[in-house]
């Protein structure tokens, strides 16, 4: 049987509040907690708590048959955690049900796999040890920042100790080939890659309440008839979108959630499609070839780059200040500091600061609660200014704490000062002549 692989990205920022000039030095509080806490509360009401409780019960109805898989970032939990803890309660009894497979990624939704430090492999460990105390289970297989992948991103994700990893099937990589296939890393083809079918994703995703779109209304019936127009040799569809499509992006009102209850039946009774968990999938197909990904690809935009996060002036200089704060931290053991340079990572904050308002600027702008990317740009580095101030008065004062601090004795050279020493035994007297 052919198969279908549903992944769902979920994540959501800490935003920044508005953070003057005049604030560096005097306000430490980056982060809007009444905008993040509001934000958290409507998605969740809208598409968290509701899309949860209808694929549990596809699970259910289908006795196990349907299946999906989630990649849920450490900023989104952390925000569960506090603001709505109902949320992580329904994805935990998805999880009990065995039917639901959590990804590992960065921690912070972070672009550090563009770097060469080991903050990278730091966030993945991070990521990775939060989902295993969340949900009791250690993820296998790899998904990062927005798909964002490349041969020596992906040779850093098997030494990690990853089988399979997550992203677009590009066009301009592909070139001929399909994406229904399993593919392999050309570094290291170990390591297994499933690839977006990124028309057939976007036809729910994007198109789905779109009147102007030529295919629209879209219903089960359409959509499994062109699963079925699938070459017969193809083997499987991934099926990859942001979780928030459901409810969110795409309204209750437009028919989003029918469509997705109705879905399985269709598919279990007019296609020959089984549907399976990411880990399933590199264990059942065979890799067909090599996917060569000399540049960075994501699943973003038109140009499937990473231009949506970086390219400009502004994103560059924004990022390479963070980053260079990285031998710094590296030094840092301030808790709240560490925490603030996790959030302060995430992609979102250079997303905002994306100048293109050509074929994809109405989906940046939609996202983006900046007037302006000149305006994100500005607030970030303020917030910066005063991070990097912070820094190193910590790094300082630990340097300061280590010098002036009493070495302590070695427990040998302690027994050893504390042992009573002998007395030296008297001299006899030599003897005398006789």
């Amino acid at each position: 049987m052919k198969k279908i692989c549903f992944y769902f990205q979920v994540h959501q920022p800490y935003r920044l509040r508005t953070y003057r000039f005049f604030d560096i030095g005097k306000k430490h509080d980056y982060f809007d907690d009444y905008a993040n806490r509001k934000i958290l509360i409507k998605v969740a009401e809208k598409c968290y708590l509701p899309t949860n409780q209808l694929l549990l019960e596809l699970i259910q109805k289908h006795q196990g048959k349907f299946k999906v898989c989630f990649s849920i970032t450490g900023t989104l939990l952390d925000q569960i955690e506090s603001y709505y803890p109902e949320v992580l309660k329904s994805f935990q009894r998805l999880a009990a049900t065995g039917c639901v497979e959590f990804l590992a990624e960065t921690y912070s939704h972070s672009l550090s796999a563009l770097r060469p430090e080991k903050e990278f492999e730091s966030q993945v460990a991070l990521h990775t040890k939060k989902i295993k105390e969340l949900f009791g289970y250690e993820p296998t297989i790899f998904r990062d920042t927005e798909l964002i992948y490349s041969d020596l991103i992906g040779e850093r994700v098997f030494k990690m100790g990853y089988k399979g990893m997550l992203t677009e099937g590009a066009k301009h990589v592909l070139g001929w080939k399909s994406p229904n296939y399993l593919y392999y890393n050309t570094l290291e083809p170990k390591l297994k890659l499933l690839l977006k079918n990124f028309r057939l994703s976007d036809d729910i995703a994007f198109r789905f309440s779109q009147k102007s779109w030529g295919d629209w209304p879209l219903t089960t019936e359409k959509f499994v008839s062109w699963l079925n127009l699938i070459g017969p040799q193809d083997e499987i569809v991934n099926l990859f979108m942001d979780y928030e499509t459901f409810g969110e992006h795409q309204w209750a009102e437009t028919g989003i959630f029918d469509f997705m209850r109705a879905l399985p039946d269709r598919i279990f009774s007019n296609s020959n499609f089984e549907f399976v968990t990411p880990s399933q999938a590199v264990e059942q197909l065979q890799p067909v070839a090599g996917m060569s990904t000399p540049f960075p690809i994501s699943w973003a935009d038109e140009e499937r780059d990473l231009t949506a996060w970086l390219g400009n002036d502004l994103q560059d200089d924004a990022f390479a200040a963070l980053y260079s704060l990285k031998p710094m931290i590296d030094q840092c053991k301030d808790p709240q500091i560490l925490k603030d340079w996790l959030y302060l990572q995430t992609s979102d904050h250079f997303y905002y600061m994306c100048t293109k308002f050509f074929s994809d600027g109405d989906v940046h702008m939609y996202f983006n609660h900046y007037s302006s990317p000149y305006e994100a740009y500005i607030n970030y580095m303020n917030v910066l200014a005063d991070f990097k101030v912070r820094l190193e008065k910590a790094v300082g004062e630990q340097a300061l704490r280590a010098e002036t601090k009493p070495k302590k004795k070695s427990v040998a050279k302690k027994k050893a000062a504390a042992k009573p020493k002998k007395k030296a035994a008297a001299k006899k007297p030599a003897a005398k002549p006789k």
